[in-house]
């Protein structure tokens, strides 16, 4: 089996989500295969240990400059990454370029954009990050909407949780399938959301309405996905008329009603199709989309594949004994 080491980058306000997130998917990729296909190795400037964003100490295992080259170098994000240590750019600047992976976590991407890595590249990085990255490096593409994008070597990803999606889907590539999906149920993870998936789920994507009919609402829309949900229905429920119920809803969410609904039924028919077996017409009509190719449509639009091409590709059948 071939070793690719992994090494990751340690700095004062480092996200430490970023950083174990993606190690606990190598390191378990080493324990399922029972050989060291990950070798890991943490290093900082200076070898001294780091303190997190939320207060933890880490002791690195060695400094930058005595650090192995890696096959991986696995770039976190965090506070740190906004004013970052000149000498840990200059590295990221002379060191990148030999890692046969570029790997960043949320606004780890800032620390490859600075050392000036992500230029003519495709990126993302934390959705609340991307347009001020973007205006900083006007060189990069950073696209907001993805959970993690791959331009060549360079692979980087959205905020924290998301560091693990993509390390999963490099451990499928390296290991294959059945590996990366035992990690992905010891993790109690799906294997895995794609990496065009919107960063956020149709509640998080849009702000909480203030207003008590307005946020039941919301709530009522996620739970009857298949319900009439027609700007009549849904501003019948609020008790206000269809017209100052789009205008209240979109100024206290930031998304229309019926934008919103559209996320939701995404959300709900992708879920279905990861974990159950029920047919695409079934979840077509479960999910409030009426017939199959209403949804089909709705999946090529918005993830680039087709309902039945998705769940070949990520649904997770339940593991063995389990009913």
């Amino acid at each position: 089996m071939t070793e690719r080491a992994v090494l990751v980058v340690l700095f004062d306000g480092v996200q430490s989500l970023d950083l174990t997130g993606p190690v606990e998917v190598f390191s378990g990729a080493d324990a399922i295969t029972g050989r060291t296909a990950y070798p890991l190795c943490t290093a900082s400037v200076d070898g001294r240990p780091v303190r997190t964003s939320s207060g933890l100490t880490l002791l690195p295992d060695t400094d930058l400059a005595s650090a192995p080259q890696p096959h991986t170098l696995l770039v976190p994000g965090g506070p740190g990454t906004h004013e970052p240590p000149p000498a840990l750019v200059d590295w990221l600047r002379g060191h990148g370029p030999r890692s046969e992976r570029l790997v960043s976590v949320c606004t780890g991407a800032e620390l490859l954009a600075h050392a000036g890595l992500l230029d003519g590249h495709r990126a993302t990085s934390h959705w609340a990050h991307c347009a001020d990255l973007a205006r900083a490096h006007p060189a990069v593409q950073f696209d907001p909407e993805p959970i993690f994008v791959r331009d060549g070597k360079i692979a980087t990803s959205a905020g924290v949780t998301s560091g693990i999606d993509l390390a999963l889907a490099l451990v499928e590539e390296d290991l294959g399938r059945d590996v990366a999906l035992t990690i992905a149920r010891h993790l109690v993870v799906f294997l895995r959301r794609p990496g065009n998936q919107a960063q956020f789920s149709a509640q998080l994507a849009a702000q909480t309405a203030q207003r008590e009919p307005l946020r039941d609402v919301q709530s009522w829309i996620g739970e009857h996905p298949a319900a009439d949900l027609s700007v009549d229905a849904l501003a019948a429920r609020a008790r206000l008329s269809p017209r100052h119920f789009a205008r209240a809803f979109r100024a206290e969410t930031g998304v229309t009603p019926g934008r919103y609904v559209e996320r939701v039924r995404l959300e709900h028919a992708r879920r279905l199709l990861e974990e159950t077996c029920d047919g695409v017409e079934e979840v077509s009509r479960a999910s409030g989309y009426g017939t199959p190719e209403a949804m089909r449509r709705a999946f090529v639009r918005a993830l680039g594949t087709a309902p039945a091409a998705y769940r070949r590709r990520f649904h997770v059948p339940a593991p063995a004994g389990t009913v």
